[in-house]
C-alpha cells in the first residue's frame, strides 16, 4: 500500500468555498472579506507586528544582553549504537556516516556519544568523542582518531603578534 492508494475518510475534506458567485451563495457581494479597508483588497496584508502606526511593542521595549547562539558550537550526534548499522568496514569516517544517513552532508562537525554498545573493533574519525565512547571503541578492540576541524596542526606555536608602543605615538 502506498500514500496514493490510502482512501480518504468520509467527510475528511470539505469542498473550496467559492466566493463572489452571488448574493444567494451566501459569499457573494464582499466575499466575506466585510466592508472597506486594507484587508478587504487583494494582496492587502498586513506585516505581523504591525500596529497600526503606532510604536510597536519589540520597538518600545529595550534591548539587552548578548546572545551567544550564533558563536555557538553545533556538533552533529552520532551514538555507538548507530555505528552498528554501518557494515562491512573497518574504518568509519565522515563520508561513511552521510552514506548510511547517519549524519546529513550539511554537518559541519560530528560528535560520537556513548550511548549503545560497540561490538565489534572500528576505526572511527570524528571531529569530537565523548570519555565514554572512547573508552567503548577501545575496549572493544578499535581506534578513536579525533580530527582537526580547523586542517591545521595545533602541535605548533602560533607566532606571536608584536606591539610595538614606539610606533603608538
Amino acid at each position: 500500500m502506498r500514500l496514493h492508494n490510502l482512501p480518504s475518510k468520509k467527510d475528511a475534506s470539505r469542498p473550496k468555498k467559492r466566493v463572489g458567485r452571488g448574493r444567494s451563495s451566501g459569499h457573494g457581494k464582499t466575499s466575506g472579506r466585510g466592508m472597506n479597508g486594507q484587508k478587504s483588497r487583494s494582496g492587502g496584508t498586513i506585516r505581523v507586528g504591525f500596529e497600526g502606526g503606532q510604536m510597536p511593542l519589540y520597538r518600545r521595549l529595550p534591548k539587552r544582553g548578548f546572545n551567544n547562539k550564533d558563536f555557538s558550537t553545533n556538533y552533529a550526534v552520532v551514538n555507538i549504537s548507530d555505528l552498528a548499522k554501518v557494515e562491512d568496514t573497518e574504518v568509519i569516517n565522515r563520508e561513511i556516516l552521510i552514506e548510511t544517513g547517519l549524519v546529513r552532508r550539511n554537518a559541519k562537525l560530528i560528535k560520537i556519544l556513548g550511548n549503545g554498545e560497540m561490538k565489534k573493533a572500528l576505526n572511527v574519525e570524528a571531529d569530537k568523542f565523548s570519555s565514554s565512547a572512547q573508552k567503548k571503541i577501545e575496549a572493544a578492540g578499535g581506534q578513536t582518531i579525533t580530527l582537526d576541524p580547523l586542517g591545521e596542526d595545533q602541535s605548533k606555536d602560533k607566532p606571536v603578534k608584536k606591539n610595538n608602543s614606539a610606533d603608538s605615538d
